[in-house]
């Protein structure tokens, strides 16, 4: 009884992280933002799917390790795959739909991003310290 639970809730939630993947392939607008859907969610979601698959045989009496592999490979490909597509398109200079973030958006710490350098030196840039 709770094998059969745990094998539902491993089907849920990996059908519902491979349709989260494949609306997020949908609906992004740039290859540089639909390699992230696809490699995250659905490889997460197919992993769900196959291990469920697994418990399912094992309870059944019939334990095979196929799905075990297979969930191995998926993990290691997926990622390794998605990276070469990146460089891929790098080395192509295909041009991200998206706008990249301001300069002061980039800085871990917005607070001494809006003061600026101290008035004591301008050629230095301000750190943690400057607060003390």
């Amino acid at each position: 009884m709770i094998i059969e639970i745990v094998i539902a809730l491993g089907i849920v939630a990996g059908t519902s992280l491979v349709l989260i993947g494949s609306l997020g392939l949908m609906r992004f607008d740039d290859l540089y933002c639909r390699l992230h859907g696809p490699t995250a969610s659905t490889t997460l979601g197919m992993g769900s799917l196959l291990i469920a698959s697994t418990l399912h045989f094992i309870s059944a009496g019939d334990p095979s390790l196929h799905e075990l592999v297979v969930t191995g490979f998926l993990f290691l490909t997926a990622p390794a795959s998605a990276h070469m597509v990146a460089k891929a398109a790098l080395h192509l200079r295909v041009h991200s739909v998206t706008r990249p973030p301001r300069p002061e958006a980039q800085d871990a710490f917005p607070e001494t991003a809006a003061r600026g350098p101290s008035s004591s030196d301008p050629d230095r840039l301000p750190t943690l310290r400057d607060d003390c």
